[in-house]
């Protein structure tokens, strides 16, 4: 069983440069893609940052050039750097973490989700 906690959100004043973190732990023979969602009210969860196993990483547009994901593989851990935060980037952020356990089945495991608003 893969466990994955995420930690950082808060109250973040706009344009505002919080971190968040996401731990992965448990039964982890490899990880090959650690990813940041996000869920605001009435909308759809959505992805905002991915990061493979071999460091590629990949953004939507609209957090692209603002948000950046970073990992440290051997802690099995992903950060997710938001800078320059707007109110429309108020959301519950959820870390996603994909890879093969010891008895090489795959996994995707969930965090429960840190809150992250923006506002004056």
């Amino acid at each position: 069983q893969v466990q994955v906690v995420e930690s950082g959100g808060g109250l973040v004043q706009p344009g505002g440069s919080p971190r968040l973190s996401c731990a992965a732990s448990g039964s982890i023979f490899s990880i090959y893609a650690m990813d940041w969602y996000r869920q605001a009210p009435g909308k759809q969860r959505e992805l905002v940052a991915h990061i493979d196993d071999g460091g590629r990483t990949n953004y939507p547009d609209s957090v692209k050039g603002r948000f950046t994901i970073f990992k440290e593989n051997d802690k099995k851990k992903v950060y997710l750097q938001l800078n320059s935060v707007k109110r429309e980037d108020t959301a519950v952020y959820y870390c996603n973490v994909s890879g093969l356990d010891y008895d090489g089945i795959h996994f995707t495991s969930w965090g429960q989700g840190t809150q992250v608003t923006v506002s004056s």
